[in-house]
């Protein structure tokens, strides 16, 4: 099964370092972030990579050709400007009829694919994607008037649930998806969701994505700690 990664966007929100590298060659325990997700699929035996690149393509493409790797890497070029849905239309011709699994290049979990795509098989329908509860960052408090009535520390079960990436996707989903500047998280999974064609796949273990630097900091700590 062949796995797309998301490697094209700006990563505007942890500037700091994109205005120098890609948001996915951003070193974790140095090491690329992105390293970090194609060795998870790895170890499930998944090692046939479609990378889409965009903003600062050439310096993935740079990396890849001074470390070697013993798995299949395909590094495709998607556009600068491309949004999500339009960078996976765009490899369309490379996936074939074939279902595919799909992520981001900034999220990190130990999310079982094994799992994930036996739970896509069950459900049959065209879209599964997995389910995760945000790591939150500020305790809760209910007030009545000026008096403390609720006092919670920080817990992820009080988030709800978003979309953590890491997809099991049919290839009948490329018609939902219109052109260069369509984003793959508005109109087309917006609509597979009213059709009911889209499933989540509920992952109550390690997730973390790199928006800030903050974010960042929190993966090496956790990485460092041997917990993931």
């Amino acid at each position: 099964m062949k796995v797309v990664i998301l490697a094209g966007g700006f990563g505007t929100r942890i500037a700091e370092y994109t205005k120098i590298i890609p948001k996915p060659m951003i070193e974790i325990n140095k090491k690329p972030i992105l390293i970090h997700i194609m060795e998870h699929y790895v170890k499930f035996g998944f090692d046939n990579f479609y990378i889409a690149l965009g903003y600062k393509g050439n310096i993935i493409k740079k990396y890849f050709d001074k470390n070697k790797y013993k798995w299949n890497i395909n590094l495709i070029n998607t556009g600068i400007k491309t949004m999500t849905g339009g960078r996976l239309k765009r490899l369309k011709k490379f996936i074939g009829n074939e279902t595919f699994l799909m992520t981001y290049g900034d999220g990190i979990s130990d999310v079982n694919i094994k799992k994930l795509i036996k739970f896509h098989k069950n459900n049959k329908k065209l879209v599964t994607l997995t389910a995760v509860r945000p790591p939150a960052r500020f305790g809760a408090i209910k007030l009545i008037g000026n008096k403390v009535k609720i006092f919670k520390e920080k817990e992820n079960i009080d988030e709800g649930w978003i979309n953590g990436g890491f997809f099991v996707i049919n290839p009948k989903f490329f018609k939902y998806i219109k052109n260069d500047d369509t984003f793959l998280e508005k109109e087309p999974l917006e609509k597979l969701s009213n059709e009911r064609q889209l499933t989540a796949f509920k992952h109550k273990g390690f997730w973390q994505c790199m928006d800030t630097k903050r974010d960042k900091d929190k993966l090496e700590e956790i990485l460092k700690s041997g917990k993931f």
